[in-house]
């Protein structure tokens, strides 16, 4: 009888329990409605009461105050809700690194700009008329410059560019010099193919076109990869819109709203592995984006050192007027070894006194170059500053995207401790968090990927971070990888002048030297000014690169020349950047008539 007694008891509770749960559901039910209706949604679509969920494609199937209309439409709003701090994050990758972009690409253009201005203003206060009279020269110089650094060699041809210019200022120097003589195409043409041997300009051409090519190619690789770095962010970072993924994100958003928790949050593994799994294959792009960033990293610190662009342009003036003095201290060398091997040039018609020489010529002292009196560049920047800067950026964008899932999974989006949802209750999360990347995704618990079909989209891109590296690379060596070349037999490397070694940290920074330095005279068969034989084109009033070296009738023989020169010490800073000349005697060979 007692025992009838404590069955009823029990009976009866039970069902006052059950009574009172469905009693609270019922009533969360106006708490979904005003959260569906918070999102933009009609309320009607949320009934009064719970109704049985045995129809619902997602969530559990038992009491519920979700329908299947409400489920389709909450498994948008969950993709849109889990895509919104991916986009938000991305968003703000890309304008870091466009706004960084901006600000180098628009430094390095101010730069050529004002190394153009402070030259012409030299110039003219130095050399007078006899450079304004030549100055479209100069102009042009600039010119290819600027679109070497905007194209590259699909523009400009830099050591072509270069020997050019080097041999269109011999050829009107030559012709100043010697005003009192008049050179035919054909004179002028036998001029030019003993340049290399001569060296008029001193070794200034040959260190310029080194400190030239490096700085032009490290700063134009770098601002093409500033360039890419939001392009490919804005490619990649679309969170994959699979039934899958929307499924897991509808289960882990929204499923609480069916049973009334509206204010209860996923927990923090189980937010993961659904991130995981819907951003599988950006994660694949992490290797890549690393070594890309690594790369991006160390030619900064080139631009910060020996391939610094500001240090070469700021005192271009200076290592121009450097050359142009060489030539004109050793003219009188010079003019007598052309006219013993070419010939004794025709009195010129117009020459009427000695004077004449004097005031036509390049009369003109260079002035020292002073660090003081920089040119502003870039609102007032400096190369240091925006690579400081960069560098830092460049550092924090690391890991990216293998960390886009922690970085979404955190704050307010999340519950701690094991009072959060976990898919089915609000209760721990038992699974296994799994790691990052496609092929990882065969054991995720939560979000079924197809690990045999890759993202053809970021696969590219991938392809591209990778290509992108190995131009960085070979920037850092001082190489441009869109000058390939087999002629050499070296099969395919770069052309450039090469850095591989640690002098190149410290052996090439431009500027002037304090004390006087002796000059080295090559003997024969060293590189000439411009890095080619140099021939004239019939008919055309400028010199051209040819096609190499060649055997000249011309021998240079220095007369107790030491060898004290390098190159650290010709860029070394200083006052005093005159050189103190050796006097030059020359030996001829037999030129033929």
């Amino acid at each position: 009888m007692k025992t009838l007694l404590v069955l009823c008891v029990v009976c009866t509770l039970v069902v006052f329990s059950v009574s009172m749960t469905a009693e609270q559901k019922l009533k969360n039910c106006n708490e979904v409605r005003a959260a569906y209706s918070s999102k933009g949604f009609n309320v009607n679509d949320v009934p009064n009461k719970g109704v049985n969920g045995a129809s619902l494609k997602v969530c559990p199937q038992g009491f519920s105050c979700c329908t299947v209309e409400m489920e389709e439409k909450l498994s948008q709003q969950s993709h849109t809700e889990i895509k919104a701090p991916v986009s938000r994050l991305s968003t703000n990758l890309q304008s870091t690194f466009r706004q960084r972009h901006d600000h180098f690409d628009k430094f390095f253009r101010e730069l050529l700009k004002n190394a153009e201005v402070s030259l012409h203003s030299m110039f003219v206060r130095t050399y007078g008329m006899m450079y304004v009279q030549n100055a479209e020269l100069f102009k042009k110089f600039f010119e290819a410059l600027t679109r070497y650094y905007v194209s590259g060699g699909a523009a400009v041809n830099l050591d072509s560019m270069l020997s050019d210019f080097w041999a269109d200022l011999l050829e009107r120097m030559f012709r100043l010099v010697n005003v009192q003589y008049e050179f035919t195409d054909a004179y002028m043409e036998c001029v030019s193919r003993h340049t290399e041997q001569l060296q008029p300009f001193g070794d200034v051409p040959r260190k310029l076109r080194i400190q030239l090519t490096r700085a032009f190619v490290a700063a134009r690789t770098f601002v093409r990869g500033l360039t890419l770095m939001p392009e490919v962010v804005n490619k990649v970072s679309m969170v994959s819109a699979s039934p899958s993924c929307v499924r897991a994100s509808m289960k882990m958003l929204y499923c609480p709203y069916c049973s009334g928790q509206v204010a209860l949050k996923p927990c923090q593994n189980y937010c993961l592995n659904v991130l995981r799994g819907c951003l599988a294959n950006q994660a694949d792009l992490d290797t890549e984006w690393n070594n890309f960033l690594d790369a991006m990293l160390s030619l900064a610190e080139r631009l910060e050192g020996p391939f610094n662009f500001e240090s070469v342009m700021d005192p271009i003036d200076v290592k121009i007027s450097e050359a142009i003095m060489n030539m004109q201290e050793n003219s009188m060398q010079v003019s007598q070894k052309v006219f013993q091997g070419c010939g004794q040039p025709k009195p010129s018609k117009a020459f009427r006194s000695k004077r004449s020489i004097k005031d036509t010529g390049f009369n003109g002292r260079f002035r020292p170059y002073s660090p003081d009196a920089r040119p502003t560049t870039a609102a007032g920047t400096s190369l240091d500053r925006l690579t400081t800067d960069v560098k830092k950026k460049l550092k924090h964008a690391k890991k990216f995207w293998s960390t886009l899932p922690e970085t979404v999974c955190a704050g307010e989006r999340i519950a701690p401790g094991d009072e959060c949802w976990n898919g089915t209750a609000k209760s721990r999360y038992e699974s296994v968090v799994i790691g990052n990347g496609l092929a990882n995704q065969v054991s995720n618990p939560d979000v079924d990927v197809d690990i045999t079909k890759p993202d053809i989209v970021i696969r590219s891109q991938i392809a591209v971070l990778k290509e992108m590296t190995s131009w960085l690379k070979a920037a850092h060596s001082g190489n441009d990888i869109s000058f390939e070349t087999d002629e050499d037999g070296s099969g395919g490397e770069e052309s450039g002048s090469g850095c591989d070694s640690p002098s190149c940290d410290t052996d090439m920074y431009f500027s002037t030297t304090r004390s006087p330095v002796k000059p080295r005279i090559d003997s024969v068969g060293s590189p000439s000014a411009g890095g080619g034989r140099l021939t004239r084109k019939r008919g055309a009033g400028a010199l051209r690169a040819g096609p190499g070296p060649a055997r000249s009738p011309l021998e240079i023989k220095v007369a107790g020349q030491e060898e004290e020169e390098n190159d650290q010490n010709w860029w070394s800073e200083g006052e005093n950047c005159q050189r103190d000349f050796k006097k030059t005697a020359f030996r001829t060979l037999d030129y033929p008539p």
